[in-house]
């Protein structure tokens, strides 16, 4: 315990000297959440057709929750471990008997740091200006959070470990956001996605995870997307594992 202490306290600090990770996860979730909200407020009675029978903001709140998680997955990590391999840090673990779990768990705990740290400013910004409901149930606020940030963690470790370069792992991560977002739940209303985009956004990793915090934020039907993430952060966690590289 002490070893995984130290070291996700050394790759926290190396992680906030990136301006990507501050940029993703911290400025411009907040800044397109608070876009939605001057667009949309959060008048249930003008959308009753839209964002699942709530309020705008009422919806977009909890599903940015999990794109703060999706950022610094996707983006954030990635190229962090990328860039650790180029740079030969991660041989010198190697060397010196650091295991490859030790690093994933490092990486898994700064990944919530930043999510729970970029989550709570958001919401203690949005909630007072948009009159956002409270939770339902905050201990299941907290378990869909841990969950969610687990499968973005999970899937971030495994681009980081197949992706060549930090510029690839990049480029990569920050398409995958973007399309995870547009296409997932957290931009436009799911109601008027239709066609072939309403299921290619069902089948984002993203729309599961929208689902997961709505539940805990708001108790609506989350469907199979508990076991979907669960499935999705196993099977990625795995696959990380075994295409782990160290050089």
């Amino acid at each position: 315990m002490t070893l995984l202490r130290k070291l996700t306290w050394l790759e926290l600090k190396l992680f906030l000297r990136e301006p990507l990770t501050v940029l993703f996860a911290l400025a411009l979730p907040l800044t397109i959440l608070f876009v939605m909200g001057g667009v949309f407020g959060n008048d249930v009675n003008q959308e009753e057709f839209l964002y699942r029978g709530v309020g705008a903001m009422d919806y977009y709140v909890p599903a940015y929750i999990a794109l703060v998680c999706a950022a610094v997955g996707l983006i954030s990590l990635p190229t962090h471990i990328a860039k650790n391999r180029e740079q030969g840090v991660l041989k010198r673990y190697h060397a010196s008997g650091i295991s490859s779990r030790a690093v994933a768990g490092s990486q898994v705990a700064v990944t919530f740091v930043i999510a729970a740290v970029s989550g709570v400013v958001m919401i203690a910004a949005a909630m007072p200006v948009y009159d956002v409901s409270n939770p339902d149930s905050l201990a299941k606020v907290v378990g869909g959070f841990v969950l969610v940030a687990l499968m973005f963690a999970a899937i971030g470790i495994l681009l980081g470990a197949v992706m060549p370069s930090s510029r690839a792992g990049q480029a990569l991560g920050v398409m995958l956001w973007f399309v995870f977002m547009m296409l997932g739940g957290v931009s436009a209303p799911p109601e008027v996605m239709t066609g072939a985009l309403d299921t290619l956004g069902k089948l984002t990793p993203m729309h599961h995870g929208v689902l997961v915090m709505h539940d805990a934020w708001l108790s609506l039907d989350p469907g199979p997307a508990w076991w979907v993430v669960a499935a999705v952060t196993v099977v990625c966690g795995v696959a990380a594992v075994r295409f782990f590289r160290w050089e």
